[in-house]
């Protein structure tokens, strides 16, 4: 074999040698790769439990994560001076209610991020507004409960400006959603995350959802139905 043709045998050694790596390379990457992605995130699969919680509904009622359970519930948390995706959400939580009316066990969960103001009373307000039945809940308690809820339970960004420092909550989670902010509009109150989270009868997070998108809302009354065993083209 001259010369020339090993340096040729040779170079295409080395060649494989490295493609072989840079694939075996991607493939760690590939299995290293956090599944927290917009995508993954909208199809069912379980994202952590529902820590225990105790907060008080527009009637006056106290709820717990135990008051859920044996339901399927959609949650997101808004407030009721928000003139930004809090109205498109309530919107959204509205037309399920519709969509949904066979579905007994379903309930809609709606938590404030500005309990300060958002007493029972003026949650009943805002409910009436939206033509919230008993199936669709919200809630209001004491700060740093429902904050630390938010962020830990729900892994849901939520920032209030005017406090001086954030609730200490003593954990942090692997699993975090890209923020889906609501705008520092309605008046510079409080700014947080617009998903919505799918939860089972089991009180596990299975997804999340953009309520200011309707293909992703689309995609959570796929996965409403599933998760209901409500047949497709078939109302709740």
């Amino acid at each position: 074999m001259s010369r020339a043709q090993r340096r040729m045998v040779i170079t295409g050694m080395l060649a494989t040698v490295t493609a072989l790596g840079i694939g075996g390379a991607v493939l760690v990457a590939r299995r290293a790769v956090s599944p927290a992605t917009s995508t993954d995130l909208e199809q069912l699969g379980r994202y952590g439990e529902v820590p225990s919680f105790a907060l008080t509904e527009r009637s006056g009622r106290r709820v717990t994560r135990e008051s859920l359970r044996g339901s399927i519930w959609v949650v997101d948390f808004i407030y009721t001076k928000c003139t930004e995706s809090c109205p498109i959400q309530s919107l959204e939580l509205a037309q399920l209610q519709r969509e949904f009316t066979g579905a007994a066990d379903l309930r809609l969960v709606s938590i404030t991020v500005d309990p300060a103001h958002d007493t029972p009373e003026v949650l009943r307000t805002y409910a009436a507004r939206y033509g919230a039945s008993d199936r669709w809940w919200f809630l209001t308690g004491e700060k740093q409960a429902i904050y630390c809820l938010a962020r830990e339970g729900f892994r849901l960004a939520v920032v209030d400006p005017r406090s001086a420092e954030p609730p200490d909550c003593r954990r942090v989670s692997w699993l975090a959603p890209a923020a889906a902010w609501a705008s520092h509009g309605s008046q510079g109150l409080v700014m947080h995350s617009a998903r919505v989270a799918l939860v089972d009868r089991r009180g596990q997070i299975r997804a999340y959802h953009v309520a200011t998108d309707q293909d992703s809302m689309a995609r959570l009354r796929a996965n409403l139905r599933q998760l209901l065993g409500v047949p497709a083209g078939r109302k709740g």
